[in-house]
């Protein structure tokens, strides 16, 4: 009988299986989504261990995640006030203008300070462009989009990260940004956002669900795969410097397809829904926590992202996960 492969042989100890491991991450890969409120700092009953922070207690969390070398935040505000137009969303005194300049007396640029850009927070009706009726109408709202980066950016932002999914909004954003001189301020785009059902309990922490319909009109088909490839090309065309899928998990192959087509920074979201679950699941003792947080993240790091938005971020960082569960 012949020799066979053994592979066991560099498997034997978590030093060697560190040694030859394929893929890594570390704290420095992944980016921790922060929501800041006008109002006082609250736990959010559908996140187990994520909260809505108030302006005073920012900075804290900040620190917290300089302290541990992740490499960013993105900021999402949840204003005092909602109206049809948006307005907390581009206002200079608004609630993520105001949380960028505290951000950045804060802590610097020990952070890459990213800054989501979308009207649904913003919105009485929840969607994430201006109304025509009850339809979403696109060119009008570039102009809000565009002048919401443009306060973001001059805050302190700095990366702008559009989410909204309207036609040509990148192109509209780059195109303000370059006139009131902050052309070093890169754009990541959402250039690849599928209409989930896994933003559940994003929506009640950002309190943005929409008041009627859905957002399928925008967002993109999760049937469709060829359809990524042209809305991250189209962004990159537009002017995008780096781009994102989102959610990440059910859509690893698409993940793929995007990194095989460009060579630009490319971010995955592992969205509430997919964060949610695996707590749930872990409280009922139905996975190993470390374990199962440990091979997502790793997931979407082999499946091509170069870094990753995840709420898994604090606690992953805290564990050193990367080491202690291979």
């Amino acid at each position: 009988m012949g020799d066979f492969h053994r592979g066991r042989r560099l498997r034997s100890t978590p030093a060697m299986r560190r040694l030859v491991s394929e893929t890594t991450f570390g704290a420095g890969d992944l980016v921790y989504p922060i929501f800041v409120t006008e109002g006082a700092t609250a736990p959010i009953s559908s996140m187990p261990g994520i909260s809505r922070y108030s302006l005073s207690d920012l900075p804290a969390v900040l620190e917290h995640c300089a302290e541990l070398r992740l490499g960013g935040v993105i900021l999402f505000g949840i204003p005092e006030e909602k109206d049809a137009v948006g307005s907390g969303a581009y206002a200079e005194d608004g609630i993520i203008a105001k949380s960028l300049i505290s951000a950045k007396k804060t802590i610097g640029d020990s952070l890459v300070l990213m800054a989501d850009v979308c009207l649904c927070e913003y919105t009485d009706h929840g969607h994430c462009g201006l109304l025509d009726g009850e339809h979403v109408s696109n060119d009008p709202s570039l102009e809000l989009l565009a002048k919401a980066s443009v306060v973001y950016a001059q805050a302190g932002a700095d990366v702008i990260a559009p989410s909204d999914m309207m036609d040509g909004r990148v192109r509209a954003i780059r195109d303000q940004l370059d006139a009131a001189g902050l052309e070093n301020t890169p754009i990541l785009s959402y250039a690849v956002k599928y209409a989930s059902a896994f933003y559940g309990p994003f929506r009640e922490a950002a309190d943005s669900a929409p008041q009627f319909g859905d957002r399928r009109s925008y967002q993109m088909s999760p049937p469709n795969r060829r359809e990524a490839v042209r809305e991250a090309l189209a962004d990159l065309d537009e002017g995008a410097d780096m781009v994102m899928v989102k959610p990440a998990l059910p859509y690893l192959d698409i993940i793929r397809d995007v990194r095989e087509v460009s060579d630009v920074p490319l971010g995955a979201y592992n969205v509430s829904g997919e964060y949610s679950m695996l707590k749930a699941a872990a409280a009922n003792g139905w996975i190993d926590e470390d374990r199962a947080i440990f091979e997502s993240l790793t997931s979407i790091r082999r499946a091509g992202a170069d870094f990753i938005l995840t709420y898994h971020a604090v606690e992953a960082a805290e564990r050193t996960l990367w080491e202690s569960v291979v």
